[in-house]
């Protein structure tokens, strides 16, 4: 499950999740070996156990094991899933994607975009059939080292888009 703080959702329809990689690390290997990945959500509970699966270990080594995380197999895909992630998106590659620099030499990161087919979220966190965002207390990665932020109703704030 090694974590990206690199990654966003781009288009709602269909939803494209994307996570860039310095390199080319296990898990773009494993996108492309098997044309799928998993996002997981990470809550604040889970940021120690995420934080240990992003240790630098050898392709051999199961950062499940390391992170005492348990795995759930994918629906849709063969990517396993974070058992305790309260929100699991199951993903088909659809790029792979070398980035370059302005000058277009490589730049030694590799986007990896994915569709998203399956969507799995614990209903502990819908409320009238609507997720509730700050429910699990999702994590965000600051701009710091080791800077993290956690996602909290207090911080809400409301604004339409213009028409």
């Amino acid at each position: 499950p090694a974590p990206y703080s690199f990654f966003n959702v781009f288009p709602y329809r269909p939803p494209i999740v994307g996570f860039s990689s310095g390199g080319e690390k296990d898990s773009v290997v494993n996108a492309r070996e098997t044309g799928a990945f998993t996002w997981n959500l990470v809550s604040r509970d889970l940021a120690e156990a995420m934080n240990a699966s992003s240790a630098t270990v050898k392709p051999d080594v199961d950062e499940f094991a390391l992170s005492g995380l348990d795995m759930l197999p994918g629906i849709d895909t063969p990517a396993p899933r974070v058992a305790a992630s309260p929100v699991q998106f199951e993903c088909k590659v659809t790029e792979i994607q070398p980035l370059k620099t302005l000058a277009g030499a490589p730049g030694g990161y590799i986007l990896v975009l994915g569709e998203v087919v399956r969507i799995h979220i614990d209903t502990a966190h819908i409320v009238d059939g609507v997720y509730q965002t700050t429910s699990p207390v999702p994590v965000a990665r600051g701009g710091g080292v080791a800077d993290y932020f956690e996602i909290r109703p207090d911080t809400l704030f409301q604004m339409a888009r213009p028409r």
